[in-house]
């Protein structure tokens, strides 16, 4: 157990010491939150932008993380050798993607945590209505997108590739699953969609247990069923 920790540990070092990896995952979606911000109109149906903009950009965090960070990461080492050296080890699959998979969600909880305070100080964020119910619906929507970027890690050849197929899935994705623009503002063929996207249950119920809605079983189910499908053939298809 210790062993395993401290392997957690020394990756979110290296992540969080790459300019690049800190940049998008910790200081961009503050300045996203601040751009979004500056007009402070409420959305439609009365609900003030902050409280809206904030559960959506975890979102954003999170998606940066593991659809884009995560996926390169693991393919640089496999670039560089370094898996075929773990191969010698006693380390499996489901152990290397468990580390990997625990300090891309930590950097996520990182960014989550900036957002959630320069929201609250800076902009009067409303208190979460529940938040165990927040909490819950953040960590399955981490394990949900954790999947496809360890499904996209255990076949790409190389970091480059990564991070422009990690990219490629991952703006598109962001933009029309309501994790940047509000649902509210959006036309209805493009909330149709964005609603047949992966992230697009996350937002909605992060949103949900926000606000205190009812959570959506199905949107809860569906983030469930992609978390294990595609973590499970990640394990299988997983090339040292």
């Amino acid at each position: 157990m210790r062993g395993i920790t401290q392997v957690i540990g020394v990756e979110l070092k290296l992540i969080v010491r790459d300019p690049m990896s800190a940049f998008f995952a910790l200081a961009f979606p503050t300045v996203m939150l601040w751009v979004k911000l500056r007009t402070g109109k409420p959305l439609p149906g009365g609900l003030p932008s902050v409280d809206a903009n904030v559960p959506m950009l975890t979102i954003f965090v999170i998606g940066m993380a593991t659809l884009v960070i995560l996926p390169a990461t693991l393919a640089q080492y496999r670039e560089r050798l370094v898996l075929k050296r773990l191969r010698a080890t006693p380390a499996s699959p489901g152990m290397l993607f468990g580390a990997q998979l625990a300090a891309h969600v930590l950097l996520a909880v990182l960014g989550t945590a900036l957002i959630i305070a320069v929201g609250a100080i800076g902009y009067g964020l409303s208190s979460p209505a529940s938040v165990g119910a927040v909490v819950a619906a953040w960590l399955l929507a981490a394990l949900s997108l954790s999947g496809i970027g360890l499904l996209l890690a255990a076949v790409v050849p190389s970091g480059r590739t990564a991070t422009v197929l990690g990219l490629a899935l991952f703006f598109p994705m962001v933009f029309i699953s309501g994790a940047v623009i509000p649902f509210e503002s959006m036309g209805g063929a493009m909330k149709s969609i964005g609603g047949m996207t992966p992230m697009a249950p996350a937002v909605e119920t992060i949103r949900a247990a926000w606000e205190g809605q009812a959570l959506s079983p199905v949107s809860m189910a569906v983030m469930l069923g992609i978390c294990l499908v595609s973590g499970g053939i990640a394990i299988k298809a997983f090339r040292w």
